[in-house]
């Protein structure tokens, strides 16, 4: 029978075996007060001792290596390798003495009589350790619930419409009558050519700056009003003209830039020729003469934001670009697949969301949002991270931060900033800061912001279409007031997701399929009459 320790034995182990960590008595009397006696004295007290001064200086180290070597003779064996203690090499009688040592101290482990509670601990899942753990296995246990449910909703698909992906899905007759369109494509170089030429006059200073303003207002213009003049005169795809008007708002974009920016440096290089001195922070050469390669290379960056010169890569990785190649390739027939299998059949057999029954039309946005869900996420996958990466390593463009983590944004304002920086960061260059030097509020800054971008989104869409209801307009400008809300509501409750969950549930789960919805019949109702 063990007989269990009093506690003023149990106090006095204790300050023994303190005092010889902290370098008090190194004798061997004071170590063997701090061994286990055999009337079964808790080897956790001791432990706890050792673990209380784990960082001391070296001598108390060494004391506490003894200390260990008489709790767990073993565990010193282990990490030795019976090699050498003391730079002697242990012989076969030290290691059985050493076993025999050992058995007795596991009679004492694990027993009855050891506290299984030795400190406060909180619940894993509980508020104040649930982001201290890991969630792998949760985050595991999700991918193959999604797995499972959908691979049902397929089968369950298939069953019930059959094959419905046509042969004449990537390519049929009906696409040669897009020709207009492809060659209104293959024509837009003209017009970043002829803004170089009007920048080389600039630079050679044979027109004046304002006269330069107006040629690259006229040219901006014209870039924008082409693309959409050959779309509303040909009864194109609705893929086509969204191709083309995608690529036409780039040139817009990258012209503007292009322009804005030579117009600056051309502005500071005349402060520095009058003795104006420039920030430090401004580390930028701008006595460097332009030419055509380095707009060349802008036009077809991945990027929006022109300078002279890009932080480039070493080499061109290809198989890493064969790889991601292969994946946009199947991602994009998985959003393919979506759309005709899933989305088309949905669009077709709803009524108008806004003259039907609200009940049937809640139903209808809802049973559409998980579908156009997926295909929004893989859109997002295909292009932000796999073509535009494609794109930066083949031309080997460095700074391949086209995203940041925007599925954890907590405010709508934080998305918006976050989840596309390519237009992000041309907004702040070309649109907000300027509004801002030139003494407006900063509310209105972002107003016109928002506006510049609610009407490309219009464009896009309302082009192809052939219909001009605003919806689009109305969708992006709808997110200034959110834009508002979410902020009252972070700064209301600190630390909160409340803004993440309204802009998932307003702009992926209502916003999108509602305007699937209303184009789609307003372009049925357009071919009908």
């Amino acid at each position: 029978m063990v007989v269990l320790e009093t506690p003023e034995a149990r106090t006095a182990a204790a300050d023994c075996c303190n005092a010889v960590v902290n370098g008090s008595s190194s004798s061997d009397l004071n170590r063997s007060c701090c061994r286990r006696p055999s009337n079964g004295s808790l080897i956790g007290d001791v432990q706890d001792s050792v673990a209380a001064v784990g960082d001391s200086e070296s001598d108390s180290l060494s004391a506490r290596k003894s200390l260990e070597e008489e709790i767990d003779p073993a565990a010193t064996v282990a990490e030795t390798g019976g090699a050498n203690v003391n730079g002697k090499e242990r012989g076969g009688g030290d290691k059985e003495k050493i076993e025999d040592r050992s058995e007795k101290d596991l009679k004492f482990l694990y027993r009855p009589t050891m506290p299984a509670h030795r400190s406060i601990r909180e619940s894993p899942l509980s508020s104040v350790a649930i982001f201290k753990q890991s969630h792998a296995g949760l985050f595991n246990l999700c991918v193959v619930v999604l797995v499972a449910i959908n691979s049902r909703l397929i089968i369950e698909n298939l069953i019930k419409y059959g094959w419905l992906i046509k042969t004449g899905f990537w390519f049929s007759s009906r696409s040669l009558r897009d020709w207009p369109l492809f060659m209104c494509c293959l024509t837009l170089p003209i017009f970043p050519l002829t803004a170089y030429l009007v920048e080389k006059l600039a630079y050679r200073q044979c027109i004046a700056d304002p006269i330069v303003v107006i040629l690259h207002i006229f040219i901006t213009t014209a870039a924008i009003l082409y693309p959409i003049f050959v779309i509303l005169s040909c009864d194109s795809a609705f893929l086509s003209g969204v191709t083309l008007m995608l690529f036409a708002c780039i040139v817009w974009m990258k012209l503007i830039s292009y322009a804005h920016t030579n117009y600056d440096m051309r502005a500071i290089a005349k402060l520095v020729e009058k003795g104006d001195t420039l920030s430090h922070s401004m580390d930028v050469d701008y006595t460097q003469d332009f030419n055509f390669k380095s707009l060349a290379y802008f036009m077809v960056a991945p990027t929006l934001c022109y300078q002279p010169s890009y932080p480039r890569t070493a080499s061109v990785r290809k198989s890493w670009v064969a790889r991601q190649f292969f994946k946009l390739v199947i991602f994009t027939g998985l959003m393919g697949f979506i759309i005709e299998q899933y989305i088309n059949p949905l669009v077709q057999n709803s009524q108008h969301p806004l003259k039907g029954n609200l009940l049937y039309a809640i139903e209808r946005i809802l049973k559409l949002s998980v579908p156009n869900l997926y295909v929004w996420l893989c859109m997002f996958y295909c292009f932000f991270h796999l073509w535009l990466n494609i794109l930066a390593e083949l031309l080997r463009f460095g700074d391949r931060e086209f995203y940041k983590d925007w599925w954890n944004a907590r405010t709508v304002d934080e998305y918006w900033r976050l989840w596309n920086m390519p237009v992000h960061k041309w907004m702040i260059r070309h649109i907000y800061f300027p509004c801002i030097r030139n003494k407006l509020p900063k509310g209105l800054a972002l107003l016109i912001a928002f506006m510049v971008s609610a009407i490309f989104h219009e464009l896009c869409i309302a082009v192809p279409c052939h219909i001009f209801k605003l919806w689009a307009f109305i969708g992006i400008m709808f997110q200034v007031p959110l834009v508002v809300l979410t902020n009252f509501l972070q700064n209301k409750f600190r630390n909160s997701m409340v803004g993440n969950m309204i802009f998932w549930f307003i702009f992926c789960i209502l916003g999108q399929p509602m305007c699937v919805l209303l184009y789609y019949h307003d372009l049925m109702n357009r071919k009908e009459s």
